[in-house]
């Protein structure tokens, strides 16, 4: 399981009730293949944590009136496509989008399906703490997500027929996602090609470089040097944007490690949030349409 902060709260994962979720909207893309597990939640770390989704939903996150940009972020957040940080990666951080004027919607999509027993789930592999733990297989991962992307299709879609209602200005639709949820954007930017976001925002996700369009949208990364999964795999996505002559930013951390989310640290990455805000106000997009 990929989403796994280094943070001094509690790491023992405890069973929920499934949160109410006012507003969450079906995006109706179908179930999971011979699921049997139903959703579940549980808490970790002082946040909350889904799995087993089989069905995507959207809830958005709609900015006061008098500060709306018109501009727009997708959220995904992140978990192995095992579970989704909703809390951390999800809802805290569209909060703090719609307070900067920017329309945000936390995408639940589709997960794989895990034990139903959550000790069963949460018990970890042989090898799999410490610097023994073992780096994920991003690109087997990303290779099967086809109802994740389609669920990431669907949200677009979604927004771009509301966006009167929203006001949102449906060529400033952005993604951003943690972890796998980077996955998902990055697979969502470069596989489904009439998606287009405005930008994207990948947040400790793989650096493994990748085939980039010319017609690719700006790239904000943020990734900590002390990340067990991503840290010190180089960094050949910044550089295929580059070659691609495409607009990118990078901010590598001195720590963090990995999932700092929205969790208030004593660490510089703590900041990236800020950054990102001012790397979308430097591209215009934190103010309104024309």
């Amino acid at each position: 399981m990929i989403a796994t902060p280094v943070v001094a709260q509690n790491d023992h994962m405890t069973t929920i009730a499934i949160p109410a979720q006012p507003g969450a909207i079906a995006l109706n893309t179908g179930g999971v293949a011979g699921a049997k597990a139903p959703e579940a939640w549980h808490s970790q770390y002082g946040s909350m944590f889904a799995r087993n989704v089989t069905a995507a939903t959207l809830t958005p996150f709609l900015p006061d009136p008098a500060k709306a940009t018109g501009t727009a972020v997708v959220v995904a957040p992140g978990g192995g496509f095992q579970s989704l940080s909703m809390e951390n990666e999800g809802w805290d951080v569209a909060r703090a989008l719609a307070a900067r004027g920017v329309a945000a919607f936390v995408l639940k999509y589709r997960l794989h399906q895990t034990p139903q027993d959550l000790a069963t789930f949460a018990a970890p592999p042989a090898a799999a703490s410490g610097t023994n733990r073992p780096r994920p297989d991003a690109s087997a991962m990303m290779a099967d997500i086809d109802p994740q992307i389609a669920d990431a299709r669907a949200a677009f879609a979604l927004i771009r027929q509301r966006s009167g209602e929203w006001h949102i200005d449906p060529a400033r639709i952005g993604m951003v996602g943690f972890s796998a949820g980077a996955m998902l954007t990055m697979a969502t930017t470069l596989r489904a090609t009439d998606v287009k976001p405005a930008f994207v925002g990948d947040i400790y996700g793989p650096m493994t470089a990748m085939t980039v369009p010319a017609d690719a949208p700006p790239l904000f990364v943020a990734l900590a040097t002390d990340d067990p999964y991503f840290g010190n795999s180089g960094f050949g996505l910044i550089d295929a944007w580059r070659a691609a002559k495409r607009p990118v930013e990078l901010h590598f951390f001195e720590q963090g490690g990995h999932g700092f989310g929205m969790y208030q640290k004593p660490t510089t990455s703590t900041g990236w949030f800020d950054e990102f805000v001012r790397w979308m106000t430097m591209h215009g997009w934190v103010k309104p349409a024309g």
